[in-house]
């Protein structure tokens, strides 16, 4: 049996079963393409009449030919554990043992405050508010482009970051220096809402709360704080208001690093570490931290404090040792 007759049905079998299971649509987006590639990887063949040897080789593949990352490796094998376990109800580990590549350790790049500052210095409207939200809220790219008017709670001076990495929610700082800048965005929104004559388009709302809330896409707590440049069809074939590509971000913060000529290569990500340094430098306590990033394991957070090379405190090099 191959999978050109049953390709498509497959994979629509793997898009339902991950919506059904409320995966994301970026990792939806990243299942289906391993899947593709392993099926195209052994000519074709129907992955129920493939099992555990066939996926290390295709694991092997990755890292001896492609020579794709741990982290890359990891995804690929994710995305074909799903497949087997949820989707054909063959778990791999019925068939045989798929070891898990080893993620070697990196110490991320952080910049410094006043690095930081150069590089928002360089960026201008939406894409200086991305970033500094990125850098005073610890936000990753695209929970930042996520961000809808309904997030901000400027009494309490808090960000809910909703549907973040593993589809969770959480609070963190709402920078003070951001307010003014929130605020003017939301008039705008307001009052390019009060001045059409007819509703615009509406944005995109998640799982079914268009069909449970006609009127929710056009409403103001729902509108993107920086919605796309125009609109989309959605999945259901709506035309759709989306937020700002994420890649548009990165784009723009790249080049504001570059232009700021700093050393040390960074991105988006880097705004995210610098704050999580910031904090711990000054004597934030490291379980508030893992709380406003939102990491599931303290470990992650620790990584930071090897950044900050704070356990080396007093110890001198033998080079300084005067006899």
């Amino acid at each position: 049996m191959d999978a050109t007759s049953k390709g498509p049905r497959l994979m629509e079998r793997v898009r339902t079963t991950l919506r059904t299971l409320r995966y994301s649509p970026r990792t939806e987006k990243t299942y289906c393409y391993w899947i593709r590639y392993y099926i195209r990887f052994h000519g074709i063949q129907h992955p129920a009449t493939m099992g555990g040897p066939e996926v290390r080789r295709f694991l092997e593949f990755l890292a001896v030919e492609r020579k794709v990352a741990a982290a890359t490796q990891n995804q690929a094998l994710n995305a074909l554990v799903f497949l087997y376990r949820h989707v054909l109800e063959q778990p791999l580990g019925d068939i045989g043992e798929v070891t898990r590549a080893r993620r070697p350790r990196r110490l991320p790049v952080v910049l410094s405050h006043q690095e930081v500052m150069a590089v928002l210095e360089r960026l201008e409207g939406p894409m200086w508010l991305l970033g500094a939200l990125m850098y005073g809220g610890g936000l990753r790219v695209t929970e930042a482009c996520r961000l809808r008017v309904r997030d901000f709670d400027f009494e309490r001076g808090s960000i809910t970051v909703r549907s973040g990495k593993g589809d969770k929610d959480r609070v963190t700082l709402l920078p003070p220096g951001c307010r003014e800048s929130i605020r003017e965005r939301i008039r705008e929104l307001e009052a390019d809402r009060s001045e059409r004559q007819v509703p615009g388009v509406p944005v995109s709302l998640p799982h079914a709360l268009a069909r449970k809330y006609p009127n929710a896409g056009t409403a103001l707590g729902w509108q993107w704080l920086v919605p796309a440049s125009r609109p989309c069809v959605d999945n259901d074939g709506r035309v759709v208001l989306h937020h700002i590509h994420p890649s548009a971000v990165q784009r723009a913060v790249s080049r504001a690093m570059r232009g700021a000529g700093l050393v040390r290569p960074g991105s988006c990500h880097t705004l995210r570490h610098s704050f999580a340094t910031q904090l711990l430098q000054r004597g934030t306590d490291i379980r508030t931290v893992q709380e406003l990033l939102g990491h599931k394991s303290l470990e992650t957070t620790q990584i930071y404090t090897h950044v900050l090379g704070d356990r080396f405190a007093g110890v001198r090099s033998p080079l300084d040792h005067l006899p």
